[in-house]
């Protein structure tokens, strides 16, 4: 795949960049790691810019993230909450946990929104909840955008850096990417944990 997406920014530059990034919060196991050090790599190569380059991927990352927001307002919590109130006894949820979880996300979701958009996988996938919890569109965008600028910076300006050896930064995003899934599954766990201790208490 890494082959494939080098070859395709090579092609057609920053159009290039604008789409794979918007590919990858659609479908985040394409890896913006990748993405991003190699576009900031093209720019000592081409006529490509660190900041064009931001820029193309900022407004591709943003898109995406608008599509996944309108997924998650297609969604909504209503219909989860049916879900839930169907086949939520398999997993031990409950329709009060989905309505615990919206007011959180209500209360700290723009921050959260903020800091996620730095996270792999996690940094796609939040603006689903975010629509779900209807979150205020104009505000959406403002903390999407500003946590979506930080880490196309620093990733197209270290790959920009470190020219032909931008593939380091990747090597090292893998471990960063690494760590975040463990924590994730761990919380995971601890959920699933935390449901099934709380019904046999309630039993």
């Amino acid at each position: 795949m890494e082959n494939w997406i080098t070859g395709f920014m090579e092609q057609f530059g920053y159009f290039g960049v604008f789409l794979l990034i918007c590919l990858e919060n659609v479908f985040p196991p394409i890896p913006s790691e990748v993405i991003l050090t190699f576009g900031g790599f093209m720019t000592t190569t081409t006529n490509l810019t660190v900041l064009g380059v931001i820029f193309a991927a900022t407004i591709g990352s943003v898109f995406g993230a608008v599509i996944l927001y309108a997924l998650g307002r297609w969604l909504d919590v209503e219909k989860i909450e049916r879900i839930v109130d169907k086949w939520g006894y398999l997993l031990r949820v409950k329709k009060e946990d989905v309505e615990k979880a919206d007011h959180w996300f209500q209360k700290y979701g723009y921050w959260t929104v903020f800091f996620c958009r730095m996270v792999p996988l996690i940094r796609s996938l939040i603006s689903i909840p975010a629509g779900m919890a209807h979150m205020n569109f104009p505000l959406f965008l403002f903390f999407t955008t500003a946590g979506t600028i930080i880490w196309n910076s620093i990733l197209v300006t270290l790959g920009a850096k470190l020219g032909e050896s931008w593939e380091k930064i990747v090597e090292y995003m893998d471990i960063y990417s690494n760590i975040v899934y463990m924590l994730i599954a761990i919380a995971i766990i601890a959920v699933i944990i935390y449901f099934i201790r709380r019904s046999k208490t309630q039993k």
